[in-house]
């Protein structure tokens, strides 16, 4: 049973890498088809705004830049370690502790962000964005598997 647990949380944090992976990489999340990226380009915004948008994205590239770089090793050492032989319970809990770490890491990152640029958007483009957010959320709900049964 402990070792399904493990495998399930391997798992399980694999898929959170290659998620984060790909939302830095701007295929999903952040920049690609229904991301917070994509969303802003909806909103209308002025070029004094798509101006500081811009500025706060190179601010904070200096700190994303090393989480992803740390997300892309963590997804490597996890499938080399993964094709090596026989399961290692302590060294997979330790990648996936580490992994977790960064998540988190970017998780305040990307909060960090979006804060800022709500900071520059009028009423009416955050009200817009919530609802472009909401619409995202219903589609994403509806390819979600339910949990599964205890």
């Amino acid at each position: 049973m402990k070792s399904t647990h493990i495998r399930i949380l391997t798992i399980a944090a694999a898929v959170l890498l290659v998620a984060a992976a790909a939302i830095a990489e701007g295929r999903h999340g952040y920049g690609g088809p229904g991301g917070f990226h994509h969303m802003l380009k909806q909103l209308d915004l002025t070029s004094a705004q798509q101006d500081q948008v811009k500025a706060i994205w190179v601010k904070e590239k200096p700190t994303l830049q090393p989480l992803m770089q740390q997300m892309r090793q963590n997804h490597s050492a996890m499938k080399a370690l993964e094709a090596s032989g026989p399961f290692d319970e302590a060294k997979t809990t330790a990648l996936a502790t580490q992994n977790s770490q960064t998540m988190i890491q970017l998780q305040v990152e990307h909060a960090r962000i979006k804060s800022e640029i709500m900071q520059i958007l009028t009423a009416d483009q955050k009200a817009k964005l919530a609802q472009l957010e909401a619409n995202r959320e219903a589609r994403m709900s509806k390819h979600t598997p339910p949990p599964p049964a205890d």
